[in-house]
């Protein structure tokens, strides 16, 4: 069992930047993929972003590729996201997540059986 939990949320206007992070506790945290997931106001659960567990190996949404970039520091059982050129459309609770299975892909929520608790990101016109 991995805990997380987020921070670095906040209000921006379009075309500022933000800097997500998240925690980890758990001893197998070194060991597993991790991603970004976020949810914008009525709409589904969506991929942001993941890193393998070496953080050799990168993958982004269309939506925000170029734009943002994700990274771990396994020593220091973190994850951040660093959101740059933010447009009103980034408005959502961002979620960190571990992959505990590898059934479907890195882009579904059903291969991640561990949650933060999400921070929010408000980007204003």
């Amino acid at each position: 069992q991995v805990l997380l939990v987020e921070s670095g949320g906040g209000l921006v206007q379009t075309g500022g930047s933000l800097r997500l992070s998240c925690a980890a506790s758990g001893r197998t945290f070194s060991s597993l993929s991790m991603a970004w997931f976020r949810q914008g106001p009525g709409k589904e659960r969506e991929f942001v972003a993941a890193v393998t567990w070496s953080g050799t190996v990168t993958f982004y949404a269309d939506s925000v590729k170029g734009r943002f970039t994700v990274s771990r520091d396994n020593a220091k059982k973190t994850m951040s996201l660093q959101m740059n050129s933010l447009k009103p459309d980034d408005t959502a609770v961002y979620y960190c997540a571990a992959r505990t299975q590898y059934g479907r892909s890195y882009q579904d929520t059903n291969d991640y059986g561990n949650w933060g608790q999400g921070t929010q990101v408000t980007v204003s016109s």
